[in-house]
């Protein structure tokens, strides 16, 4: 029977860090390439503006009765699939930070949080 693989693993936590670190950089340099211009900002796509933009598409692509319905049911299928991706993101996320909190000491685990609110302030 194979040997199972623990949490504790200092590889397994290596690469969750590393994972996490990757992610934040990856989010940093995408906010940060956004604001230079480089790359345009997107309209985040939610139930809240759904209207809005159907309305846009609806009229700067000159979208038929028909067409418009088959976008807009494309459209909330693709906003669900973004919902459920977002989900398991954050279950991730809070897997991963509370997996790293519990290998760290008081001291540490309060540097960790300063660290992690420093990486949220510069994304911002």
């Amino acid at each position: 029977m194979p040997q199972r693989i623990s949490w504790s693993n200092p590889r397994v936590l290596g690469a969750l860090l590393l994972v996490f670190l990757c992610g934040a950089a990856a989010g940093a340099m995408s906010v940060r390439l956004m604001r230079s211009g480089r790359i345009p900002a997107f309209t985040s796509l939610k139930a809240d503006n759904k209207g809005t933009i159907l309305a846009r598409f609806r009229k700067d692509l000159d979208l038929t009765p028909q067409q418009a319905e088959k976008f807009e049911i494309i459209l909330d299928d693709y906003m669900k699939y973004i919902s459920d991706l977002q989900e398991q993101m954050d279950e991730v996320r809070t897997h991963g930070r509370s997996q790293l909190m519990k290998v760290l000491n008081e001291s540490q685990r309060r540097r960790f949080e300063k660290s992690l609110d420093d990486l949220q302030a510069k994304g911002r």
